[in-house]
């Protein structure tokens, strides 16, 4: 049957048409913009995952940013520490030199204090945009890591970020103090157990047994301790009288005579390895280096072991005790504090002074061996960083970016069916002239 009102021939023409119309703009877009899903409209689905690793690509651009300022800043840390360790080793030339009595050992320590005052100099200029990582003294916890923002780790809960923590290593020369008129804990709320807990104890000795008596730290050596906590002590009731020099020590005068103050970072082994020093350079300071070794602390974790000498009866008394930080009486010393000891006047001084020199060149080393692995891990954070952008970037190519070849075949193919189109749709309309003729 023919039809005036209804062309169903025109109109299935006109909608294979408007289908070709379709897909021609569609591929033109494809073309024009360079990608086949360019809107949530094309591809929802691939459309959000594009979006959300685009979002991930911009993210490292700024993580890449943040990885350069923290290589920078190390990159200055490392060099501080290695010229330091530069300085140290030609003080240890000066000291080695003045071993020789026949020398001018005030020239020589003229020498040595210079070398000092550099030390000091390239401690405090060794900062990067205002952080210093030589220092590490702040009483604020936390403050001895800074933390570099070096990835995003997608999960299917979410995005966290990832640091690399780098520690600071003190380079400074202050000493460690504690003033007068700090209270201690009780032994009750203190850290402390063992002989001389907050209270005198003995260490008593035999003949032929050398006497130790040993006090812990904390629950374990791995125990954080707070930031500006003091741990001293203090020696007391020395033994007097005939035969007992080779044991008695002179009594502390002073809170700060053995004393440790907590860094940000340090543990209870590193308190007790700072008291067992302190304790030694009394000794040393008291008796002289004759007695180098024999009243002595060892520390092994966060215990803390005091031998005495061989020597019948009471040696000496010793307290251990802990004061919380208070900013106007604590001072936190600098990793190198015994280096303002160092004395070459005296034969005394210039022996102790070769054994100091020794610890001293080994905190900087360790220091500049730690922000080297740093520096180095950075490093390779980088370039893991610059490599997996590229990847990202090219999985996003893959998913949204148009093949321009096919896009140009079917774009050609496209436009003919489109005239083919037009030209059958001009036939189906031409069809109902036909009936004029059964009206003639």
């Amino acid at each position: 049957m023919s039809s005036i009102l209804t062309n169903n021939s025109a109109m299935v023409a006109l909608q294979t048409l408007k289908g070709v119309n379709a897909n021609l703009a569609k591929t033109q877009n494809a073309i024009s913009t360079g990608k086949s899903v360019s809107s949530a409209k094309d591809n929802a689905a691939v459309w959000a995952i594009s979006k959300v690793m685009e979002s991930d690509v911009e993210s490292f651009k700024g993580i890449s940013d943040s990885l350069s300022l923290g290589q920078s800043t190390v990159a200055v840390a490392r060099q501080g520490a290695e010229t330091v360790t530069d300085l140290l080793t030609q003080m240890k030339g000066k000291i080695v030199a003045a071993q020789e009595e026949n020398v001018d050992r005030d020239k020589i320590q003229s020498d040595i204090d210079a070398l000092r005052n550099q030390i000091n100099s390239v401690v405090g200029a060794a900062q990067f945009n205002g952080l210093n990582l030589l220092s590490n003294k702040d009483s604020e916890a936390g403050s001895g890591t800074v933390n570099v923002l070096a990835s995003l780790d997608r999960s299917g809960s979410g995005v966290d970020a990832s640091d690399i923590g780098i520690g600071k290593q003190d380079l400074g020369t202050e000493a460690a103090g504690l003033a007068a008129g700090a209270t201690a804990l009780s032994a009750a709320n203190n850290s402390i157990a063992g002989v001389g807990d907050a209270a005198a104890g003995a260490v008593t000795g035999a003949t032929g047994a050398a006497p130790t008596v040993n006090t812990t730290i904390g629950g374990s050596a791995g125990e954080a301790v707070e930031v500006g906590t003091a741990f001293t002590i203090a020696i007391s009731a020395s033994a007097t009288g005939a035969g007992s020099p080779d044991g008695s020590l002179s009594n502390t005068s002073a809170l700060d005579d053995i004393v440790y103050v907590a860094r940000d970072g340090d543990t209870a082994a590193d308190v007790a390895a700072g008291l067992a020093k302190a304790f030694n350079k009394y000794v040393r300071e008291d008796k002289g280096l004759d007695y180098e070794g024999t009243i002595s602390a060892t520390s092994d974790g966060n215990q803390v072991s005091i031998t005495g000498a061989d020597f019948t009866g009471d040696n000496f008394s010793v307290a251990y005790n802990e004061y919380e930080y208070d900013a106007a009486r604590t001072t936190i010393g600098g990793g190198l504090e015994d280096l303002a000891d160092i004395s070459v006047a005296t034969d005394d001084g210039v022996e102790a002074a070769l054994l100091d020199i020794e610890g001293l060149l080994q905190t900087s080393i360790n220091a500049a061996a730690e922000f080297g692995s740093a520096q180095g891990r950075i490093e390779t954070q980088q370039s893991f960083v610059s490599g997996l952008t590229d990847a990202l970037k090219s999985g996003i190519g893959t998913l949204v970016d148009a093949d321009m070849e096919e896009a140009s075949a079917r774009l050609q193919a496209l436009q003919v069916q489109q005239q083919l189109s037009v030209q059958a749709l001009s036939i189906a309309n031409q069809a109902p002239q036909s009936l004029l003729s059964l009206f003639r």
